[in-house]
């Protein structure tokens, strides 16, 4: 008895690793701002909602609050990071009822590829942070992604825990940073395993949290999200999904759309056209041979629906990859 309830438990935690692990293959980034606030109380800045965009606050020293609208504040201090994965409007001020300014009246300027400075002196105690702005293919985000929690946090001593996480973000603090020749390719990347380095801690609390992230904990819908995470490919419909996890049709659509936040067939074309992107702009493989890897067995289902997805066809697709490279 103990074997076998042993058994299962290693099963679905196996199944949760996956399925975290497919999450943490880098949403790549397409471009980041960031900029460095040295601020003096009284202080607070209003950032507004950042479309297909993640936002980080890491508090080098001193601390701060982070409000947004319904939600309970949240008090930072030095060696604490916070992450929102989908660019939720939120305030960072001294105190968590001061009203602030725009935080575009500040940096009006935020085009990603460059960085910036806000600088606030008062009579109060001093605070720094390194804030960043890390813009991602809206297409790379899953429905699991986007239902996230609106913001992640990470307590200083969970930071040291990752001591690589620690060291970047450290490095990408300094003032003195280091710049040369491929200067804001290698900002991008930092920023990207940063986020990496910084969700993997946070997910796997997550999954033992089954009210932040109920999908994990449901045994049939987080089976199917692993199935088209890493067998997308194979010839699915909802009946054949459905049977896999050993649910009804009926009740693995309506349970899968009320978990994810989308319907079963929208989350495989999701996870399908992110890795049709993917071998369009990183691989040079021929194009006709990205329908069979994604799962369409014929070139012209793939084709409309590759142009229904992103607006271009597969060709147009590559051609701006490449000169955008």
């Amino acid at each position: 008895m103990d074997m076998v309830g042993t058994d299962r438990d290693d099963r679905h935690g196996g199944e949760h690793d996956d399925l975290l692990s497919e999450l943490l293959q880098p949403l790549r980034l397409t471009g980041v701002f960031d900029s460095r606030w040295h601020v003096r109380a009284p202080w607070a800045i209003e950032g507004d909602a950042e479309q297909s965009c993640a936002v980080l606050h890491y508090i080098v020293e001193g601390g701060c609050w982070i409000t947004a609208e319904d939600r309970t504040p949240l008090q930072l201090s030095a060696g604490d990071l916070i992450v929102f994965p989908t660019g939720t409007a939120h305030r960072l001020a001294d105190r968590p009822d001061r009203q602030g300014v725009p935080l575009k009246a500040v940096l009006p300027e935020r085009r990603p590829g460059t960085s910036g400075e806000i600088v606030i002196d008062g009579p109060g105690p001093q605070s720094r942070l390194l804030c960043a702005g890390l813009h991602y293919d809206i297409s790379a985000a899953t429905g699991l992604y986007t239902s996230l929690p609106w913001a992640l946090v990470l307590d200083g001593a969970q930071v040291d825990r990752e001591p690589l996480l620690r060291d970047t973000l450290s490095l990408l603090a300094s003032p003195d940073r280091p710049v040369g020749p491929g200067d804001r390719l290698i900002t991008l990347r930092a920023f990207e395993m940063a986020l990496v380095l910084a969700l993997r801690p946070l997910l796997r609390e997550l999954a033992d949290n089954p009210t932040s992230l109920p999908m994990l904990r449901h045994p049939g819908i987080s089976r199917a999200l692993v199935v088209i995470a890493t067998r997308f490919a194979e010839a699915w419909t909802i009946d054949s999904l459905a049977r896999e996890v050993g649910m009804s049709r009926s009740a693995f659509t309506a349970a899968f759309r009320a978990l994810v936040g989308e319907s079963p067939a929208r989350h495989l074309t999701s996870r399908r056209m992110q890795e049709a992107a993917r071998l369009l702009t990183e691989t040079s493989i021929p194009q006709s041979a990205v329908p069979a890897r994604v799962g369409y067995q014929s070139a012209v289902g793939f084709h409309l629906a590759f142009r229904k997805w992103f607006g271009v066809t597969p060709g147009e697709y590559r051609t701006g990859a490449e000169r955008a490279a």
